[in-house]
């Protein structure tokens, strides 16, 4: 058995390859990336990162829509757990995470986020300080007054449906918007090569515009311009640059400038005080808490001297930023620093990007109406052809009820004589009798008068007694009339352009009427926000940095009556200009700078700041090993010594830079700076090792290097032995060392030549 079944192995392992090799196709491997990668990128596009230029929704805003809607959570009706929206709308048409769901219907609530929301939240969904929204299982939710219109007749096949992700449901492709969405509510996104950023609109500025298209379709952008001023943000604020709207309008892309609205109050004791109203659309989040800390970094650094307080006292009856100024402060030279310096002036990058016709494109103001109207264009055709056919075949069911009241005898008759409803409905339709058995003879006269049409003899059929009343029959030939007058108003819409023009015009007034506000965001000119830094008064400082790494300046007065202290205290005591910097060089290999004005300046017995908080330094990650002033150091030598035993010498302006972190020397691996000093061609150099090996040679023997070398050897370094210090002499000094458990004195020290293996004191 073994044998056959090794015989029939060989026989499918001769087999095989051949199947396989028939369904093996070459292709190649660059035009195949390319091919997936793009499908993959108009997937997302399309289906989940960019809006439809119709209904201005991305498919989860859409799905979230058409859940709430399903689900009957209309204005009029209880609020429902958004855990259980959530929940349907990933079980129906979103297969993707709850997270991604729940924070669009968290953007969708928001009123500082849509300019008109969409879902009318109940709980905390968020604030505009960037506080983040409750779990789902805590709020609450259904569709705000505004979210109708957007489903508006979708009953009546105003849009497409297609199959859900699993094929058990259906969805629409698009929503019946009646109003343009994407211009009203804007938009933001990033797909994949590309990204969008459409600013929000009043809603009674685009119906107007709307209107004019549909009015004047050879409209320009300047004439839709004479009724859009510019974008309208939730959260008001000024934009100041309105010339270059047009040619943003034009292209669709570009940047709007906004700034947040200042007033000024006036205090008791003749103080004043800025309160900050409006903030720019883009500061929504965590804008106002970096704002103030903008504020007090401007106030610790001493750019202004003009603000003695500043609180944030916005609520939900909108934004409230107080900054509190001493007496006599140049509030407009204030105002434009923080305009300057803080995002209460900030830019909006326009990029009206959708996608249209399958295909995403960027388009300006006119394109994006012109697809509105075309779509209005497109739903009303299919709204009213949908309406036109209801009504013709009730019209069709009514003529068969009113010409079966005028041969109601003969109907009887025939119901009476017909053996089952299929003869019944034959002789209704057809008029034939052969089936029926009449007690009185019909004739073919009278049969002719039958010939129903199927719908009509269904409905005959159908029809109970009470409709013979007189006040029925009347009832229905009125109804009758009604349906006349639908079926020609339907068919005047559809085959007339002003008719429906005149419909969607109609409609479009009535949600202006209901829903439009006035505008919020001011467009005007404004002048570029222009300060003048007071200039610092140039003077001599010392620098004071003690062991735990706290720095401040003091004047130097204040150190020479508190020298001895002073030295005692500080690792590091270094005079220098207010107006200059400090170079750190840690271990690592890195420059780091700080700028005087930075530190605080005061008293003596006042505590410094940390240098990690005014520089790039980190002092969980690296060690000082130098710090000298940048002028100081711009017409001197410094040199590096490694604990690889390399050295080099460097020229101070180098590091003259205006980065606040540099590589001040180039390392090999495992390798780090363990002394920089600033050197002089007469003194010698000694480096001392691990193990207690001296090696005392010239400083001109240390060659001269560019920062980013690493730098010639020093010392020859036995096993497991490395460079622990580097001493610099002077010719005749006495400097004494420890090694180990002796006392070594550098300037007996033999004199030798760089790159030797040092000497062990005895």
């Amino acid at each position: 058995m073994s044998k056959e079944r090794g015989n029939d192995n060989e026989k499918d392992a001769l087999f095989v390859p051949d199947i396989v090799e028939q369904r093996i196709q070459q292709v190649d491997i660059e035009s195949e990336m390319k091919k997936s990668f793009l499908d993959y990128s108009m997937s997302v596009i399309v289906s989940r990162a960019l809006p439809d230029v119709r209904d201005g929704l991305k498919p989860v805003h859409r799905r979230i829509l058409y859940t709430l809607h399903e689900n009957g959570l209309t204005p009029d009706k209880a609020y429902r757990k958004c855990a259980d929206t959530v929940g349907s709308v990933l079980g129906r048409y979103h297969p993707h995470g709850d997270a991604s769901v729940y924070d669009a219907m968290v953007r969708l609530a928001q009123d500082f986020s849509m300019r008109y929301p969409l879902v009318d939240g109940h709980g905390n969904f968020g604030s505009v300080d960037g506080d983040p929204p409750a779990a789902y299982r805590y709020t609450e939710s259904r569709m705000s007054r505004m979210s109708l219109s957007m489903l508006t007749d979708i009953d009546k096949d105003t849009v497409n449906f297609t199959n859900n992700y699993d094929d058990r449901l259906k969805e629409p492709v698009v929503l019946p918007s009646r109003f343009p969405n994407l211009l009203v509510n804007g938009s933001t996104g990033i797909a994949v090569g590309m990204a969008t950023n459409i600013p929000p609109h009043n809603l009674g500025e685009v119906i107007d515009a709307v209107n004019l298209l549909i009015d004047n379709p050879d409209a320009g952008l300047d004439e839709l311009m004479q009724h859009i001023k510019g974008p309208d943000f939730p959260t008001g604020g000024i934009v100041v640059n309105k010339d270059d709207l047009p040619e943003i309008y034009e292209t669709g892309a570009g940047k709007i400038k906004l700034r947040g609205k200042v007033e000024v109050e006036e205090m008791k004791g003749g103080k004043t005080r800025l309160v900050i109203t409006e903030i720019p659309y883009t500061m929504i989040g965590a804008g106002i808490g970096k704002f103030l800390n903008d504020v007090c970094a401007l106030v610790e650094s001493k750019k202004t001297n003009d603000i003695v307080d500043i609180s944030n006292q916005s609520s939900k009856e909108g934004i409230r930023i107080v900054i509190e100024l001493k007496r006599g402060a140049d509030i407009e030279n204030l105002k434009n620093m923080l305009y300057r310096k803080t995002r209460l002036e900030d830019t909006f990058g326009v990029n009206m990007l959708a996608v249209a016709n399958g295909r995403p494109e960027t388009m300006g103001l006119r394109k994006i109406i012109e697809h509105h109207v075309d779509f209005q264009f497109e739903m009303a055709t299919r709204k009213y052809r949908n309406l036109l056919n209801k009504e013709q075949d009730k019209k069709e069911i009514q003529e068969g009820l009113i010409k079966a009241c005028d041969v109601i005898d003969l109907i009887i008759e025939i119901l009476r004589g017909s053996q089952s409803v299929k003869d019944a409905k034959a002789c209704l339709v057809s008029g034939v009798t052969d089936n029926i058995k009449f007690k009185t003879k019909i004739s073919k006269k009278m049969a002719s008068m039958l010939r129903f049409t199927e719908r009509q003899a269904t409905a005959i059929l159908e029809m109970r007694l009470y409709k013979l009343i007189g006040l029925e029959i009347e009832a229905l030939m009125k109804e009758h009339d009604e349906t006349l007058k639908k079926i020609a108003r339907y068919e005047d819409i559809l085959n007339h352009y002003e008719s429906m023009a005149d419909v969607i015009i109609e409609d479009l007034d009535r949600l202006k009427a209901e829903f439009s506000r006035k505008r919020r965001t001011v467009i005007e000119n404004a002048q570029e926000a222009v300060y003048e830094e007071k200039k610092v008064e140039e003077q001599e400082v010392v620098f004071l940095m003690d062991r735990f790494g706290y720095a401040r300046t003091v004047d130097t007065n204040t150190y020479a009556r508190n020298k001895e202290a002073a030295d005692a205290e500080n690792k590091y005591v270094i005079s220098c200009l207010n107006t200059g910097k400090i170079c750190i060089f840690t271990n690592t290999g890195k420059m780091h700078q700080i700028k005087i004005l930075d530190l605080p300046y005061g008293k003596f017995r006042d505590k410094g700041q940390p240098v990690d908080n005014v520089s790039n330094f980190d002092s969980t990650q690296e060690e000082i090993v130098y710090i000298c002033d940048a002028e100081q150091m711009r017409y001197a030598k410094l040199l590096f010594a490694t604990r690889q035993g390399m050295i080099k010498k460097v020229d101070g302006v180098e590091f003259q830079v205006a980065k606040r972190t540099i590589a001040a020397t180039k390392l090999q691996e495992g390798d780090s700076v363990v002394g920089v000093q600033v050197i002089s061609e007469n003194q010698n150099i000694v480096l001392q090792t691990k193990d207690g090996y001296f090696l005392k040679f010239p400083a001109e023997e240390a060659p001269g290097k560019k920062k980013g070398a690493v730098g010639v050897r020093g010392i020859k370094l036995r096993k497991n032995d490395e460079v622990e210090q580097v001493y610099l002499l002077e010719d005749g000094a006495e400097i004494r060392v420890q090694a180990g458990e002796k006392e070594v004195s550098l300037n007996r020290l033999k004199l030798a030549k760089r790159d030797g293996n040092g000497t062990k004191p005895r």
